[in-house]
């Protein structure tokens, strides 16, 4: 897989200087880069997970317009924008949908803006509808936080989301914090800079994040399980049972 456009991402980054009314020198300089961005914009050097980070931090530049995938050039991070921050394609310039797995994603956060970390992650495209017409990406489940609805080491594949605008409450997300990827169920709450994360399992406490940590969200729709021969426990047999716990605890008080 790769990215294309690769001229075009050259010549958007030398028009944000340009834009800027900075030298080679002045620029690398506000970007933390060595000496001059001349190698950079000679194509010599490819532009790194850290100047694409830099550039929107300082300048709010949208990394999918800088790569030839957006036509919004602007974007404010920490208001709201949780869109991918790479999209992957094949030779044949069709998107693909990366699969995440539980390594991966521990490093997923800090690399969420590097192109060429993307690569070292197996992609494969979905000819169904269903997967059609949007970015999606595949993540592996860790933990027990959201059984019984999904065991770990189970596949999740979720729909990127453009912007808070677009999530409904009480749908599972992936959301992408920068110390963190989980999946959980999301719920908005009345201060709007704040979401809640909540867990299936009850064992675990929702907690609240700050949407400004939110780099990525992504619903999921689709689940790939390995589990297939391990019991499952429906909720209305975990309600039952949680009832009748109840009953004795009644009887035993009455006694």
């Amino acid at each position: 897989m790769g990215i294309n456009d690769v001229t075009g991402d050259i010549r958007r980054f030398k028009q944000i200087r340009e834009e800027q009314n900075l030298t080679q020198t002045e620029f690398a300089e506000a970007l933390g880069i060595k000496n001059s961005t001349a190698d950079i914009e000679r194509g010599r050097t490819k532009l790194s997970g850290q100047v694409v980070t830099e550039l929107l931090r300082l300048y709010n530049v949208n990394p999918l317009w800088l790569f030839g995938y957006s036509n919004q050039k602007l974007i404010h991070a920490g208001k709201g924008d949780v869109s991918p921050k790479v999209v992957t394609v094949d030779s044949a310039d069709q998107e693909n949908l990366v699969m995440v797995n539980q390594k991966a994603a521990a490093g997923y956060p800090q690399n969420v803006q590097d192109v060429e970390w993307y690569q070292q992650l197996p992609a494969f495209d979905l000819p169904l509808p269903q997967y059609r017409n949007a970015t999606y990406r595949g993540f592996q489940v860790e933990g027990d936080s959201m059984l019984p609805n999904f065991m770990p080491d189970d596949w999740v594949l979720g729909k990127a989301v453009a912007s808070m605008n677009e999530v409904t409450s009480n749908k599972v997300y992936v959301v992408v914090m920068p110390d963190a990827v989980v999946v959980k169920k999301l719920q908005k709450l009345p201060d709007p800079s704040k979401v809640l994360l909540i867990s299936i399992n009850q064992e675990y406490v929702p907690y609240e994040v700050q949407v400004s940590d939110i780099q990525e969200l992504w619903q999921v729709n689709s689940k790939l399980t390995f589990n297939l021969d391990a019991p499952s426990e429906s909720s209305l047999l975990r309600e039952l049972q949680q009832g009748m716990e109840e009953l004795k605890n009644q009887m035993r008080n009455l006694q």
